[in-house]
């Protein structure tokens, strides 16, 4: 596979303004948003869009996998933290905060059959299967938690606030703090089943 080529400076900003531009968009619209639209939002031309992006697959994948990566660039930094504890917990808080900016899952759904992204979240899971085996093994976190139980509560803090009616923005941190001591070992009790294997 050839390495891409670095883009020039004005069109790697040109890139970040159309993934910033389309997801508003998309978060604004859903799958209904226009390429108009977001080329008017980011101020460039409708072709310069179609440069970067030959279909909106392209375009609804390049955003998916543009949060993926920056999650996982989070999760990269925190593993040389000296506090295991306190980088798993900051890398949930990354997380919850990404998706309560703006909630874009229903993106994945329509991204989910490319290769690349596949390799992305391949490669974010490691990010977190390493924290957590970190936050284990400092005593941060009970022995029996694994990145996989980890991997599945994730998007739990944003997910049980869309059933409150007029949540207050910031509702989740309550039930990421609520998760985080559900990890920590202290009064523990053994789990009755073991984790799920993730593909």
């Amino acid at each position: 596979m050839t390495t891409p080529r670095p883009l020039r400076a004005d069109a790697a900003r040109n890139h970040a303004l159309l993934l910033a531009a389309a997801a508003d968009e998309f978060a604004e619209h859903g799958l209904d948003a226009s390429v108009a639209a977001i080329a008017r939002r980011a101020g460039i031309a409708k072709g310069t869009v179609f440069r970067h992006f030959p279909t909106k697959d392209d375009l609804i994948a390049a955003i998916v996998l543009d949060r993926v990566d920056s999650l996982r660039a989070v999760g990269d930094r925190l593993l040389a933290s000296d506090d295991p504890g306190g980088a798993l917990l900051e890398f949930l808080t990354a997380a919850a905060q990404q998706r309560q900016r703006l909630d874009l899952s229903f993106l994945q759904e329509a991204a989910d059959d490319r290769p690349e992204l596949a390799d992305a979240r391949t490669a974010m899971f490691a990010t977190v299967h390493a924290l957590v085996d970190r936050a284990r093994e400092h005593g941060a976190v009970r022995t029996d938690v694994t990145g996989t139980d980890v991997i599945l509560l994730m998007c739990a803090p944003n997910y049980v606030t869309g059933y409150v009616p007029d949540a207050p923005p910031d509702l989740w941190r309550r039930y990421l703090a609520i998760i985080f001591d559900g990890l920590r070992p202290e009064g523990a009790h053994a789990l009755p089943l073991p984790a799920p294997g993730l593909q």
